[in-house]
């Protein structure tokens, strides 16, 4: 199969690419390159690709494709408090007019990396099912039920739509990501000797790591059509489904001598959901996630240990909006995040 991957130079777009290409698929890339120089340890290699912004995407980047993965877009709840609109325009917007150029060309399934944020204020109580009331809280979560809503409106017989909620995604890339929980939570530990936590460290959050994230890819582009056509998956484990003090705990227990401290400056957050990911392994028969919090936690201590993960790295160059406003203060970016020609 020629699959399309969009954000193939991404945090999770680095782990995808190796696992489709093992599963047998010709793979092409297409990002804008933003985050392609921010690597821990040797290059990646890259499948060859589209160097161009998702925005600017034509008839002839989906020609000849039989499915679209598409991931790419502003990515965390950070980026799109910032700069809203475009988080609607990238993520929203680019998406959907992708989603067109796609089916118009033939293309058959269209894997939408979403989100398990669009849960936002679902609270700890019972299990979130994928039926159940969708409550946004951040920009970014709220660009993604939209695109769900508008790649719904274009299913048909011959375009299969799958939403692929992934919960919070952790573990190792050589393309790192220090911004999102548990990644940021040990590099902080080996960093300073503390495991910061600024919260009430209450929330639940769920879960997965990119390795697994990769894995219910391959799975879902190959499963047969009725099992997946215009359905929302929640992709993920119940044991992942922990609280962000439990999180940090594990952390603690990974990195030797780091001490747990949970300040909670910035109150209880919203943001509290635990997840039920069964449908999905109910329509993927033996699908399940390999990867534990603790062992990610220790996976990741090594990595940075082993890479020799610096304070300015860790603070920088792997966090997606000092990355961005790096360009914009060097004027190597516009001030809609284009590249400056």
């Amino acid at each position: 199969m020629r699959v399309l991957l969009t954000g193939h130079q991404g945090y999770l777009g680095t782990v995808m690419a190796p696992v489709l290409t093992a599963a047998g698929h010709e793979v092409v890339g297409l990002d804008s390159g933003l985050f392609a120089h921010c690597v821990l340890g040797p290059a990646p290699a890259d499948p060859s690709g589209h160097r161009v912004d998702l925005r600017d995407v034509t008839a002839e980047h989906v020609a000849g494709v039989d499915a679209v993965v598409h991931l790419a877009a502003l990515s965390n709840d950070p980026l799109g408090a910032l700069a809203p609109d475009l988080t609607y325009d990238i993520n929203h917007h680019a998406s959907v007019r992708l989603a067109r150029l796609a089916r118009e060309a033939g293309v058959r399934r269209f894997l939408y990396a979403s989100t398990c944020s669009v849960y936002g204020a679902a609270g700890g109580g019972d299990l979130v099912a994928e039926d159940a009331p969708l409550r946004p809280v951040t920009p970014y979560a709220e660009s993604k039920v939209r695109v769900e809503d508008d790649l719904r409106a274009l299913s048909d017989g011959d375009f299969t739509p799958v939403y692929m909620r992934n919960a919070t995604a952790f573990g190792f890339s050589p393309r790192l990501r220090a911004d999102i929980v548990l990644n940021n939570l040990v590099g902080h530990a080996l960093l300073s000797g503390e495991v910061l936590v600024l919260s009430d460290g209450t929330p639940w959050r769920p879960l997965v790591h990119a390795a697994d994230i990769a894995r219910a890819f391959a799975a879902a582009l190959t499963a047969p059509r009725d099992a997946v056509h215009d359905r929302a998956f929640n992709i993920g484990s119940e044991v992942n489904n922990v609280t962000v003090a439990e999180i940090a705990a594990q952390v603690a227990e990974a990195v030797s001598g780091a001490e747990v401290v949970i300040t909670g400056e910035t109150g209880a957050d919203p943001r509290s959901y635990r997840v039920d990911f069964s449908r999905f392994r109910a329509a993927i028969p033996g699908f399940d996630c390999e990867w534990t919090v603790k062992q990610g936690a220790l996976e990741l201590a090594d990595a940075y240990r082993k890479h020799g993960l610096t304070r300015e790295d860790f603070e920088q160059r792997f966090t997606r909006l000092a990355v961005l406003r790096a360009a914009s203060d060097a004027g190597a970016v516009d001030d809609t995040l284009r590249w400056r020609r």
